[in-house]
């Protein structure tokens, strides 16, 4: 006699669903955990310009504040595409040199940025900064949010107010516009020139000027 079969389920057709299910789960919780990661370091990770003479130096200062990532030179205020080095040094584009700074905004604020800078700066001088003259060699904050913008007017009036300095703040606070990064040999000159650095420093009269705005121990006052 012919036996009809009724074909059940079987474990290995369970067992494969459940797996696809498994795996399906796992990438969609993977997806939103680095989702979070994402913007997660979206959210600490933030910019600020600075302009404050050759940007070689202010790439050194800049980079040894606990919670910044890096310094970028590079060009920013003028009216011509994509300048170059030969055409902004030349001063006809309008530009002045410039460091885009990349930081931690959860080790370091906005606020501690600006100090940096002002130390780092001849704020009384309209001419351009230390041996470097021209607007080209302008200092400046170039601010991206109105945040900065507040933040960058109470720290100027709180240094004009103090009078550490014996004169008139020149320095310009202005919204930023489109910022150029400079050459690749630019990039990190102080560490991959270190001689020919530290002689044009030293020759620029850079650090003997801070330290006599300033003193050797070069406190800003804050807000």
């Amino acid at each position: 006699m012919k036996t009809n079969k009724i074909m059940l389920p079987t474990e290995t057709n369970n067992s494969s669903e459940n797996n696809n299910l498994s795996l399906g789960a796992l990438l969609a919780a993977t997806f939103i955990l680095l989702l979070g990661f994402a913007q997660a370091s979206t959210a600490a990770e933030a910019r600020a310009i600075f302009a404050g003479g050759c940007f070689w130096c202010m790439e050194e200062a800049f980079e040894t504040v606990d919670g910044v990532s890096e310094a970028v030179s590079g060009y920013i205020g003028g009216d011509v595409p994509n300048p170059s080095y030969p055409q902004v040094s030349g001063g006809g584009t309008g530009h002045t040199e410039a460091i885009e700074v990349l930081y931690d905004s959860e080790t370091v604020n906005y606020d501690t940025l600006l100090a940096v800078f002002w130390r780092n700066i001849d704020p009384l001088d309209a001419r351009g900064q230390f041996c470097d003259k021209g607007s080209q060699y302008r200092s400046g904050i170039f601010y991206l949010d109105e945040d900065q913008h507040t933040l960058a007017q109470s720290s100027k009036d709180a240094l004009g107010a103090s009078k550490v300095l014996k004169g008139s703040i020149q320095t310009e606070i202005t919204a930023a516009t489109t910022f150029y990064p400079a050459e690749d040999y630019h990039q990190n000159y102080y560490l991959k020139n270190p001689k020919r650095y530290k002689f044009y420093k030293w020759n620029c009269g850079r650090k003997q000027r801070l330290d006599k705005l300033w003193g050797s121990a070069g406190t800003v006052p804050l807000p």
